[in-house]
């Protein structure tokens, strides 16, 4: 039977556990590396994230992804995205159509108001209010925002086939020309800095429907979902490295992932897979769901580098929680970067993808 004066070798190596050593005026920053010296559990994981996400941004040879879904902006989290933008922090987005959508609110001054999670929905209904969740927005909100998507997609050619990131752009552009400030919109400060802004599903959102609904009346333009795919095929081509930070999972997830498998599955040309991968989410993997996949699962499909497979972490988290803090964190550690601006790069990016694709192409055949 060992005593209590024999060595405990069990833990040699290992950090030790400290406790939680807090003080007034702590800076997010200095709160995160509290967690990792003494954070268990998902908040040990969050500052692994926001490390990583710092790493990834200190990188000069990464190109940095944000994808976006679950409802985000309707909590006022576009102003946090939008400071990012503006600091060079995020040189990509894919979202979903409705964060985009209920980004406009804000940028246009029709922001929404706290609500009541319990509230009777036949009332408010009733009263033309529409609930998410615990937020409340009017169906005046909803039709002015509608008008304003259809006036500014009504300017766009008809007689060609656009991707998403000229659409965004256009409505960026549109809400920053009505005086939007800086740190309000996402879609105004991605439109000024040059990020290209993408819908992996065009037509799941009201700005979907609206533009769909233009077509009954032979004006806006058609949305190509295969120019999505491969302008972002091309950006991830033309990157040394490539990070992206997902947020909520959803189709922007596995849209931004699959640019690897459409280079090395698809076209023939090998990048070997993402280099930085953070995600944060509550669904967890075992359901088979890809919100859940985790980026070991990712390896398998080439979406990872399996030699990189140590630059990323999953948070399980509430993004409202987690993602504020990420920015926090990242805005104080790194502060800034250069812009990029893709979206000016987009028709180049896109003709070196072509040529090298069909290079493979012809040395297939011969």
């Amino acid at each position: 039977m060992r005593t209590m004066d024999e060595p405990r070798d069990g833990l040699k190596g290992l950090p030790r556990v400290e406790v939680h050593r807090l003080g007034p005026g702590m800076s997010v920053a200095e709160l995160v590396e509290v967690y990792r010296r003494s954070g268990a559990y998902q908040a040990g994981r969050l500052q692994q994230a926001c490390r990583l996400f710092c790493k990834m941004l200190s990188d000069p040879e990464a190109t940095v992804a944000l994808t976006l879904a679950g409802a985000m902006t309707p909590t006022g989290m576009g102003g946090a995205l939008a400071t990012l933008i503006e600091r060079g922090l995020l040189d990509v987005i894919i979202s979903t159509g409705a964060n985009l959508y209920h980004d406009m609110h804000f940028a246009l001054d029709m922001p929404l108001a706290q609500g009541n999670p319990d509230a009777d929905d036949t009332v408010l209904h009733e009263q033309g209010i529409a609930r998410i969740y615990d937020l409340y927005l009017t169906e005046e909100t909803l039709l002015r925002t509608d008008e304003f998507v259809r006036e500014v997609a009504s300017s766009l050619p008809v007689d060609r086939s656009i991707s998403t990131s000229r659409l965004h752009k256009e409505l960026g552009d549109a809400l920053a020309a009505r005086g939007c400030p800086d740190g309000v919109s996402l879609l105004a400060s991605a439109a000024r800095h040059g990020v290209p802004v993408y819908t992996s599903s065009p037509g799941d959102s009201s700005i979907g429907m609206n533009l769909a609904a233009l077509t009954l009346w032979d004006k806006g333009p058609v949305v190509d979902p295969s120019l999505d795919v491969l302008e972002t095929t091309a950006i991830v081509y033309a990157s040394a490295r490539n990070g992206v930070v997902i947020v909520g999972g959803g189709s922007p997830k596995n849209f931004y992932l699959q640019t690897q498998p459409t280079l090395w599955q698809i076209v023939g040309i090998e990048k070997g897979g993402h280099d930085y991968d953070v995600q944060i989410g509550t669904e967890p993997p075992h359901w088979g769901g890809l919100s859940g996949a985790t980026p070991s699962e990712a390896v398998s499909w080439g979406k990872v580098n399996p030699e990189e497979l140590p630059n990323s972490v999953v948070v399980y988290c509430d993004a409202t929680i987690a993602l504020p803090m990420l920015a926090a964190t990242a805005l104080t550690e790194v502060g800034e970067r250069e812009h990029r601006r893709l979206y000016e790069r987009r028709d180049d990016l896109l003709a070196d993808l072509r040529r090298d694709a069909l290079a493979v192409l012809s040395d297939g055949k011969s």
